[in-house]
């Protein structure tokens, strides 16, 4: 059990040698992250990471802090380095506070405590199988397991109330060994039993309260829980997860504080020869390539494709960068009869003879996403090693020769980790593919006014709901480029704000006549505590695909209309510079607001009086409700 996705590093003993001697840069501390680490390797480079983290970590804005609380009932020192080092992997600067040995309750719910003060953005529950289950001997069947479940959903809403935080639940590995064999659910008195149904009651009670699981029962089911856990370690220094898990268990939590803010990966970019089908086209032709029933690698490729397709049905843009002649590319899409993947689930088809790196460059482009939200797939180690030297942001599996392993190894690489779905992700590639066809005559129009005017645009703008809750809280937590603050909030803090009177929240949906974009834009804004006529900007954001027609003009009118309904006289906004958002470094001075300060690094305030605002004239049709 390794992370065999990632590529294995050549001269470790010289790479961390470096390291060691030097202060090395927060990029080559994340590159060395990125290498195939094992457990001895991870604690290596955590030895390094800690020693230079505050000046490697200061000196990088893309080094995100972020404060983890660790609730233990055993002892995790073994995995803490590896929680770190697959936060820098992400670019994260993983600061980590762990409870009092047995005294994780006592500091939840003591306010002046250390994990008080230290006030953790997430909280993980990594609480043993031994401890939650031992708390519930001598009551049988479902009653234990509803008194185990409801302490632990005591805990989480004592930590979202605390703290407003994510809170993630790890699952309880099945340790135990079986009483009576394989009908052990049939005795509901026994340990394995036990676990079993603290599981599954696990799942339905965290989708009610928002939290997030840790599925280790599931890794065990792919490992085998012996990959996971050893009787001698926990007798020895009560460590329920083994050392060589620790990487693992890391990559497997990480994850999770990282889809929260926006880092899982959004497109999928596949070449084509030897990866979605066996041959090359241009050489062997239609009837040459393998592909479907009839061999073994043939059907290995048909499978890999069927799991593409369930991307992209989830939401993850699908891409093509492959090194072909179009025609000769697009010929298996359209003609060849077992082919699962169709042109119209591709998003953006980039065939030619130009070098992966600069393809990869243009369809982030033409995307409108960031390069790092690239996962690129090619079966060539040559390609990978190029794309990873010229473009180290972009995610490149190290495929394994079967195709049959093609999925799996993606899948376990969790490039594209998700907490939750919502209607938007399962229209994703046909939003993407319909703004396309909004810029090829918005390229070619002579009369821009025109052309927005024929898109018959109208923008939905609502108050927060429940009902759009997970998207609202999604786009919070993943939009960069246009994002004015960049501040990210959880499910629970932006639920807070439903009904509050001196919030404006507002999401925006806009359809035009290739269809519907789904919510685009949102924003929040609250009136001063200091001055009731003062409504300050808290977050604004907007989706990328609508920049360029109006949007944000037809928002700001909404929202002026909103701040003087509950009395407000002056709007103010701000702008905190990222290594992303320099898109909207102007976006208050070209809606009419007046500066206020600027600081030398660009962080700007911004008002402007409503008495004085004239609302601008678009051709978008605004409903409110």
């Amino acid at each position: 059990m390794d992370l065999y996705w990632l590529p294995q590093c050549p001269d470790w003993k010289e790479a961390i040698g470096v390291a060691r001697r030097g202060d090395p840069p927060w990029g080559d501390l994340v590159k060395l992250a990125n290498m195939r680490l094992d457990f001895l390797q991870t604690n290596q480079l955590d030895q390094v990471l800690e020693r230079s983290t505050s000046e490697s970590a200061a000196a990088n804005p893309k080094a995100k802090p972020i404060r983890l609380a660790v609730l233990a009932s055993s002892n995790i020192s073994n995995v803490l380095p590896s929680l770190r080092i697959a936060a820098l992997r992400r670019g994260l600067n993983l600061q980590i506070y762990v409870t009092g040995y047995g005294q994780y309750q006592q500091e939840l719910l003591d306010s002046t405590s250390p994990l008080h003060r230290f006030s953790p953005q997430v909280v993980l529950c990594a609480l043993d199988a031994r401890h939650l289950v031992g708390g519930i001997d001598g009551v049988s069947g479902a009653e234990a397991v509803d008194s185990a479940v409801s302490r632990l959903v005591e805990l989480w809403g004592i930590a979202r109330s605390s703290f407003g935080c994510q809170v993630i639940q790890q699952t309880l590995l099945p340790i135990f060994p079986a009483v009576i064999g394989n009908n052990e659910h049939r005795l509901a008195t026994s340990r394995r039993w036990r676990v079993s149904a603290i599981n599954q009651s696990l799942r339905c009670r965290a989708d009610l309260a928002g939290v997030d699981l840790l599925a280790l029962d599931s890794a065990a089911d792919q490992h085998g829980v012996d990959s996971w856990y050893s009787d001698t370690l926990w007798n020895r220094a009560k460590q329920e997860i083994q050392s060589a898990a620790a990487p693992m268990y890391g990559e497997l939590a990480v994850r999770l504080i990282a889809a929260q803010i926006g880092r899982s990966s959004k497109c999928l970019v596949l070449d084509l020869d030897n990866t979605l089908w066996g041959g090359v086209i241009g050489d062997d032709g239609l009837d040459g390539i393998v592909l479907g029933q009839g061999s073994s690698q043939g059907e290995a490729f048909l499978e890999f494709q069927r799991w593409v397709l369930d991307q992209s049905h989830r939401g993850v843009i699908l891409a093509v960068c492959s090194k072909n002649d179009e025609a000769n590319a697009l010929m298996p899409f359209d003609d060849h009869p077992e082919m699962v993947l169709s042109r119209s689930d591709v998003a953006v088809f980039v065939s030619n003879w130009e070098d992966k790196a600069s393809n990869l460059r243009t369809i982030a482009q033409r995307l409108n996403i960031g390069i790092d939200s690239l996962v690129f797939v090619d079966d060539s180690p040559f390609e990978r090693d190029i794309v990873r030297r010229e473009l180290p942001m972009v995610a490149v599996p190290e495929l394994p020769d079967d195709p049959a392993s093609f999925a799996r190894c993606i899948s376990d690489a969790g490039y594209f980790e998700a907490l939750s779905i919502t209607a938007d992700d399962l229209n994703r590639t046909q939003q993407y593919q319909a703004n396309l066809q909004r810029e090829i005559p918005q390229g070619t129009a002579t009369d821009l006014n025109s052309y927005l005017a024929s898109l018959k645009m109208e923008l939905w703008a609502a108050p927060f709901d429940r009902m759009n809750l997970k998207r609202i809280v999604q786009l919070i937590n993943k939009t960069n480029q246009f994002n004015l603050t960049t501040r990210r909030y959880t499910e629970e803090q932006v639920a807070v704000l439903i009904g509050a009177p001196d919030v404006v929240g507002l999401y925006f949906r806009l359809t035009d006549r290739f269809g519907d974009n789904g919510i685009i834009s949102v924003i929040i804004a609250r009136i001063d505590g200091d001055d009731t006529r003062k409504m300050v900007i808290d977050t604004w954001l907007m989706s990328c695909r609508a920049l360029g027609r109006q949007v944000e003009n037809a928002c700001m009118n909404v929202l002026a209309a909103s701040a003087e309904r509950i009395g407000a006289t002056e709007i103010v906004g701000e702008y905190i510079p990222t290594a992303k958002n320099n898109l909207v470094r102007e976006h208050f001075r070209k809606l009419t607001f007046l500066p206020v300060e600027e600081s030398p690094d660009l962080r700007s305030v911004w008002r402007l009086p409503l008495e004085s605002y004239v609302p601008f004239d678009t051709f978008i049709t605004v409903r409110e409700s």
